[in-house]
C-alpha cells in the first residue's frame, strides 16, 4: 500500500466523534447496529479497508435513521469461510447485530449469507460468485456487484469487438468459485466467437509468484492474456506480465481491477494501455457518484476506489430500506428491498425482487498514457459501459 493511501486512512481514522473512535463500541440503549464483516488481515487486507472507510463514510453521512443513532463494528474475516462465519455467530448473538455490509470474496460471502438467513439478519455484499444470486441465492442476502457472468460480457466481448484480430486468448485463474465463474463464462464466449484458448494457469488464493504461469502464457503466444484473479494478485500477476515484455506482444485485460487504489499501487506507466474491467470508477457522471467523490475528499484528501465505494453505496442501501419499512425490522427491510430503485453510484439501479441482484453498469476502462492525465487519478478512460444479467430464470435462484 502506497503512502497516499496510508494518508488517506489516517486521515479518516482520526475524525473525532463515538462513530469514528471506537469501531467496535455498540449504543448500549438502542440504535441500529450494522457490521462489516471484510478481510482486515491477509492478501486483502487493503480492500478490507477501505470497505471499513466505506461503511464509516455512510453512517456518518446519515447520522440518525427512523430517529436512531447508528453504530457498527468491523470483523476481520481473514478472508476465511469458517473465520467469517464464526465472527457473524459471535456478533449476531451477543450484540443481536441484524444487519451486514461486506465480503470481498465470493467464498466467504456465500457462507456469510446463509449464517445470516439463519440468524434472522440482512446481508449484501460485492463479492461476484454467480452463485450468490443463482443456485445458493437467500432471503436474507443481496448483492450490489455484477456477477462473474456479466463482467466477462462487458469485457471480453467489446474487447474482441475492438480487436477483431485477436483470437489466441490465455487465462490466469484463481482455483476458487469467483475464478470459476469467471473462466466459464470467458469459455461460453471463446466457444461461440471461434477464439482459440491456448491455455490455462490455475493458481491459490495464496500465490504471490506468478512467473511460472506467466512463463507459459508466453510460451502459448496469445494475443490476449485475460487475467482473472482480484486485488493484489492480479496487480502482481500484471506487473510481473509487464516486466516480462508481455505488454509489447499481446494485449492484457484485467477482468475485475480494483479501481483506483490498483492503479495508484501500479502507476501509469505499467497501466497504460492495459485493459480493466470494473464495477465502479470515481469518474462516473452520476449525481450520487460526484456526492461520494466530493465526500471523499473531504475527509480523505482523496478519491474513492471500488472497495471504499462499494461499501459504502451497500450501506447506504440498507439505510434507505430501512427508511423506507418505517422499521428496523429485518423481515420488513427485505421486504422494502425487492424491487427498490434507487439513484445509485452507476445512475438508476435496481434491486431485483427475483434473485436479489442490483441492475448496474460494468465497466471497461483502458489505462491513459502519463502524458494524457489530466490530474493525479485520472488513470483510465472508460471505453466501454453496459449490462448484462442472466434471466432470473436461469440463474437457478428460488427465493
Amino acid at each position: 500500500m502506497n503512502r497516499r493511501n496510508l494518508l488517506k486512512m489516517a486521515a479518516l481514522s482520526a475524525l473525532p466523534g463515538a462513530l469514528w473512535s471506537a469501531r467496535s463500541a455498540f449504543a448500549q440503549s438502542g440504535g441500529i447496529a450494522f457490521a462489516c464483516p471484510v478481510p482486515m488481515s491477509g492478501p486483502f487486507a487493503a480492500n478490507g479497508k477501505y470497505a471499513d472507510l466505506g461503511m464509516k463514510l455512510a453512517l456518518e453521512q446519515y447520522g440518525k435513521v427512523l430517529g436512531q443513532p447508528l453504530s457498527y463494528t468491523v470483523l476481520d474475516t481473514e478472508g476465511k469461510p469458517a473465520t467469517a462465519v464464526r465472527k457473524v455467530q459471535e456478533i449476531s448473538q451477543q450484540k443481536g447485530v441484524k444487519f451486514f455490509a461486506g465480503g470481498i470474496l465470493s467464498s466467504e460471502s456465500l457462507a456469510m449469507g446463509k449464517e445470516v438467513e439463519r440468524a434472522g439478519g440482512v446481508f449484501i455484499t460485492t463479492a461476484g460468485a454467480d452463485e450468490i444470486t443463482g443456485k445458493d441465492c437467500n432471503r436474507a442476502t443481496f448483492r450490489w456487484s455484477v456477477p462473474t457472468f456479466g463482467a466477462i460480457e462487458q469485457t471480453v466481448r467489446p474487447l474482441l469487438e475492438s480487436l477483431p484480430n485477436a483470437r489466441r486468448w490465455y487465462t490466469i485463474t484463481p482455483q476458487y468459485v469467483f475464478g470459476e465463474g469467471l473462466l466459464s463464462a470467458a469459455k461460453n464466449i471463446f466457444k461461440e466467437k471461434g477464439i482459440e484458448h491456448v491455455g490455462n494457469s490455475y493458481h491459490s488464493l495464496s500465490e504471490k509468484e506468478f512467473s511460472g504461469y506467466l512463463t507459459n502464457a508466453m510460451a502459448a503466444k496469445p494475443d490476449v492474456l485475460l487475467i482473472l484473479n482480484f486485488g493484489s494478485q492480479s496487480s502482481d500477476t500484471l506487473r510481473q506480465a509487464v516486466s516480462f515484455g508481455m505488454k509489447q506482444n499481446c494485449s492484457i485485460l484485467v477482468a475485475w481491477a480494483s479501481g483506483l487504489e490498483q492503479f495508484e499501487s501500479l502507476g501509469a506507466d505499467l497501466c497504460e494501455g492495459v485493459y480493466f474491467g470494473a464495477q465502479y470508477w470515481h469518474g462516473i457522471d452520476s449525481p450520487l457518484n460526484k456526492e461520494l467523490v466530493a465526500l471523499a475528499r473531504d475527509k480523505t484528501r482523496g478519491n474513492p476506489n471500488y472497495s471504499l465505494a462499494g461499501s459504502y453505496i451497500c450501506t447506504r442501501i440498507l439505510l434507505e430500506a430501512i427508511k423506507k419499512a418505517g422499521s428496523p425490522d429485518p423481515a420488513k427491510v427485505i421486504a422494502a428491498m425487492e424491487g427498490m430503485a434507487y439513484d445509485g453510484l452507476t445512475g438508476a439501479e435496481t434491486l431485483r425482487k427475483e434473485d436479489h441482484q442490483v441492475l448496474k453498469n460494468y465497466y471497461l476502462l483502458k489505462g491513459k498514457a502519463k502524458k494524457a492525465m489530466k490530474d493525479k487519478d485520472d488513470y483510465a478512460e472508460i471505453v466501454h459501459a453496459g449490462q448484462s444479467f442472466l434471466a432470473p430464470a436461469q440463474t437457478g435462484c428460488k427465493l
